[in-house]
């Protein structure tokens, strides 16, 4: 089976390819590193079975596949706050441009979406049902009525023709090969800790966030795509944590002094976030399996691994 993978080099999209590829699949990485990193995918540039493509998914690409899974957008507020209309074009004219493909090809497609939908949420946790709350004219909002516009696209595709759609909203994913300086609170504290520097927290720390780690994530989509379920659909781990208590643990595993320097909190930052994942149990018979305490071990090693290459 022949897979096309739109933003395929970056954190989440490399991750995807490992597991395609090491399953004996035919992989094609469309990507045009605006955001990822080709150290993420060149252990695959040999494989017969693989081909990487630069291209920006803004402009109109044919490239026959069976099933695609369409990742290609900045997901970390750092990236997509710097360029916000490019952004809005990414998400609307790579989604319309994918489902072009889709239609033509009778291919079945895969929509990462995000719990960004949600907004700053007046339930917790989230379910799909919920509507969200949210300030369509903030800084924030390029990237997440970017990602509302593109589920509209979908069902509006699926109901003129009959697509065979996937959606999932993506709650907060960690792991090896996050990029250092992309503002996420993972990779920001565990490359402060390292350095030995204060831990940064926006607000009082109070707030919460759930966070998956990239495998389970992985195996997460990979259950949408083979499932037969259309509707929108929450993955992530349920598992919540105050970013304060967060800071903690990472200072904890490092064997770091605790020293927390607090920030005014950005506009429009989520004060919880948490899924409910109940649908994806049910239809998907997927759940998260990997523990908080084991994912940042993983991620800690990797970015140490990274710190000690950058000082030689």
């Amino acid at each position: 089976m022949k897979h096309l993978i739109t933003g395929g080099a970056g954190f989440l999209g490399s991750h995807l390819i490992d597991n395609l590829m090491k399953n004996g699949e035919s992989v094609i990485c469309l990507d045009n590193f605006s955001s990822g990193s080709f150290e993420n995918i060149s252990h695959w540039s040999q494989n017969k079975r693989f081909k990487l493509i630069k291209h920006n998914v803004i402009e109109p690409f044919f490239y026959k596949a069976d099933r695609i899974w369409h990742l290609a957008c900045p997901a970390s507020p750092f990236n997509y706050q710097i360029q916000p209309i490019e952004t809005l074009k990414t998400i609307f004219l790579g989604t319309n441009n994918i489902l072009e493909l889709t239609k033509k090809y009778n291919a079945r497609i895969l929509l990462a979406s995000t719990s960004e939908i949600y907004g700053n949420p007046e339930i917790s946790p989230q379910v799909e049902t919920y509507n969200g709350s949210v300030n369509i004219t903030g800084k924030r909002s390029c990237y997440v009525e970017g990602k509302r516009v593109a589920e509209t696209l979908c069902y509006d595709f699926k109901r003129t023709y009959d697509i065979n759609l996937r959606v999932v909203r993506i709650f907060n994913t960690y792991g090896p090969r996050m990029m250092e300086k992309d503002g996420r609170v993972i990779s920001n504290f565990i490359t402060q800790a390292i350095r030995n520097k204060p831990l940064t927290i926006y607000g009082n720390g109070l707030q919460t966030r759930s966070f998956c780690y990239v495998n389970d994530m992985v195996e997460g989509l990979i259950c949408a795509m083979n499932s037969n379920y259309s509707s929108p659909i929450n993955l992530g781990n349920p598992e919540e944590i105050t970013i304060k208590n967060l800071a903690k643990k990472i200072s904890s595993i490092l064997n770091n002094k605790e020293e927390l320097e607090f920030l005014d909190l950005p506009d429009d930052d989520p004060l919880h976030r948490k899924p409910c994942i109940k649908v994806a149990m049910d239809q998907l018979n997927w759940q998260p399996k990997i523990s908080l305490d084991n994912g940042l071990n993983k991620t800690i090693q990797y970015f140490s691994k990274c710190f000690k290459n950058e000082k030689q």
